[in-house]
């Protein structure tokens, strides 16, 4: 989501931070481009104006003009704002021990009723008896959509009826909890294509009968500066405790969500980052700076990898990688989630990928296939692959022979460069007169 903002910010700063001393001149004409970057990201204006003038602030009072470390202070400077910008410190919806009722609310088309699911999947994780209540009387589709989300995690689900005053949904839930113990309930409430006066009162009622210990606002990151408004209206009636920002996984320019902290004062707890039960994580403001400057996301790697629960594979000689590892090695990357992502979390990949760079996950997939389709003896000894064999993993996999062929080649490449980085750790290096193997060409999954 932040891509577009993210390489203006960081051209800007990689001038300056190649410079050794900078004139007062310079360094205004570099908060002048930061602000035009926030702007044309659809950052709210006020927001872009504040930030900007912060970091000038501090520039001049740190003396950056004439400095010899005047570039990398900026590029510091730009960073630390950043994170107070989206928040400082991480915050997390406060959780006691039991008696814990989070009201969700936001607007049709948020993504409300899915965060709540995801946000029941996320808490069952920890350890915690969900319960979910489907209150959107005003779309009854919500209320089939969260139980149907329910049982997918696992989860039991409270459903309002039509016309039930507030009261009798407390005395509902009163009853259920009487029965089944749950310390966590999370309240999936009516929401309007558009805030009016009814929504609010509903919504207003409902809070002052079920007293939530959290009042969550769902914002949509693909809808700009009318989340603001929208985000404000919520506070004024229901006072908010915290933000989720739903679609940061969109094409969308990120302004919403770089403005939404400064606008209502409210932390974001949680983003959206896939359509996927699961695809929900805690908002870390140092993090995503550090994506937006380019810095990578290392412990987001590593929690991702922890998640997918990989194994470590055993230990091979380059020259023993067959396709049995390269498929187990593809299946277990896959579960750390697109790949595409996976690279923009590694510091400087985002500025050493090609412009436009994409990655195709169908083409991942079609490897897989046509590795499946071979036989165990097949995967640890490819060289056995003759033309009738390629022609049946071909028929079996839904590709050619050349596709085959394309795949064989690929590996073999890929042990031939495992093969020269062993070479690079040993103690010859890549001296001794030894020419490295020829790289193999990109690979047809990435796209420019």
């Amino acid at each position: 989501m932040f891509e577009a903002l993210g390489n203006k910010l960081q051209d800007i700063l990689d001038r300056v931070g190649r410079e050794s001393k900078l004139t007062d001149a310079q360094v205004k004409a570099a908060m002048r481009e930061i602000r035009m970057a926030l702007l044309e990201a659809d950052v709210n204006f006020n927001v872009a104006k504040d930030f900007v003038a912060r970091v000038s602030e501090k520039a001049v009072g740190q003396e950056v003009a004439g400095s010899l470390t005047a570039g990398q202070t900026v590029v510091k400077l730009v960073h630390d704002e950043l994170i107070e910008t989206l928040g400082g410190e991480a915050r997390q919806p406060t959780l006691k021990t039991d008696g814990n009722v989070w009201f969700m609310v936001g607007l049709q088309g948020a993504g409300k009723t899915t965060s709540t699911g995801k946000l029941a999947a996320y808490y069952k994780g920890k350890g915690r008896r969900v319960l979910l209540v489907a209150a959107d009387t005003q779309r009854p589709a919500a209320r089939d959509q969260l139980e149907v989300l329910g049982k997918q995690v696992g989860v039991p689900v409270l459903k309002v009826n039509d016309g039930e005053t507030p009261q009798e949904t407390r005395r509902r839930l009163d009853e259920y909890l009487k029965t089944d113990f749950r310390d966590l309930v999370i309240v999936d409430t009516a929401g309007r294509l558009q805030i009016d006066e009814a929504l609010m009162d509903q919504l207003a009622d409902l809070q002052s009968e079920l007293q939530p210990t959290e009042t969550l606002l769902v914002v949509d990151a693909m809808t700009g500066q009318e989340a603001l408004n929208v985000a404000r209206v919520f506070d004024e009636r229901v006072h908010l405790s915290g933000l989720i920002i739903t679609k940061m996984d969109g094409d969308a320019r990120g302004g919403a969500a770089l403005s939404a902290r400064s606008v209502t004062g409210k932390p974001i707890y949680f983003a959206g980052v896939s359509e996927k039960i699961n695809g929900l994580e805690p908002f870390y403001p140092d993090r995503v700076a550090g994506r937006i400057l380019g810095m990578g996301d290392v412990l987001g790697l590593i929690e991702r990898a922890q998640q997918a629960d990989l194994k470590a594979m055993e230990v091979k000689k380059p020259g023993d990688f067959d396709l049995e590892d390269l498929l187990v090695q593809l299946r277990q990357i896959r579960k750390m989630g697109p790949l595409g992502d996976l690279l923009k979390l590694i510091p400087g990949m985002s500025r050493a990928l090609p412009e436009g760079f994409n990655v195709d996950e169908k083409q991942i997939q079609r490897i897989d296939a046509m590795i499946s389709s071979m036989t165990l003896q097949e995967r640890r000894n490819p060289k056995i692959i003759d033309g009738r064999r390629r022609k049946r993993i071909a028929a079996g996999s839904g590709h050619t022979v050349q596709d085959i062929n394309r795949l064989l080649k690929m590996h073999e490449q890929m042990k031939d460069m495992m093969k020269m980085l062993q070479r690079f750790g040993g103690p010859g290096g890549m001296g001794k007169g030894m020419k490295p193997p020829k790289m193999p060409p990109m690979p047809p999954n990435l796209k420019r």
